[in-house]
């Protein structure tokens, strides 16, 4: 079994990425940041996370998208801005069947949020800075079992919010 941790738009915060990596340090096998961080690549705070490029993101050193596979899952990370994540994620759709991705991970609208649409994972971990739509600062751990995926939703201080909590039946293609 592997863990995956998800944050996004962090806009400028260092502290706390740090806190989240240190606290799950040893529980997690990847840590991924949907864009937004607003800190440079070789910043103290981004170490350890695969990282990619926002919109409010500049000066470059990130990719605009990448992808990875962990545990027998491929991820596509991007930020969602050029998909219009905010109105549909019709575009996203189109791009992760392209690349054969399981789950999709994206930022941009702060707004926390999880669904499988066909056979793919869609997920926004919300914002750690300025969330939309619910007041908690929040960022996502993933459980990646075989035959599902387990969503842990945490909030900035590291309490859980498990009434949020969701297992996706999502075998291994």
């Amino acid at each position: 079994m592997s863990k995956v941790l998800v944050v996004s738009d962090s806009h400028g915060l260092t502290k706390e990425l740090e806190v989240l990596r240190e606290r799950h340090l040893n529980e997690v096998d990847l840590m991924l940041h949907c864009g937004d961080s607003e800190l440079v690549p070789d910043n103290k705070a981004m170490s350890g996370y695969l990282t990619v490029m926002g919109n409010c993101d500049f000066g470059g050193g990130y990719p605009l998208e990448t992808t990875t596979e962990i545990a027998g899952r491929k991820f596509f990370i991007t930020h969602g801005h050029k998909y219009s994540v905010k109105t549909s994620l019709m575009n996203l759709k189109y791009k992760v069947a392209e690349v054969g991705a399981d789950i999709a991970c994206f930022g941009h609208s702060h707004v926390l949020g999880a669904e499988v649409i066909g056979d793919t994972l869609f997920l926004n971990p919300g914002s750690i800075r300025m969330p939309r739509e619910r007041c908690d600062k929040t960022y996502v751990i993933l459980d990646l079992l075989d035959e599902s995926i387990k969503m842990s939703v945490f909030d900035i201080s590291g309490h859980e919010l498990k009434d949020l909590a969701y297992e996706f039946a999502l075998p291994k293609r």
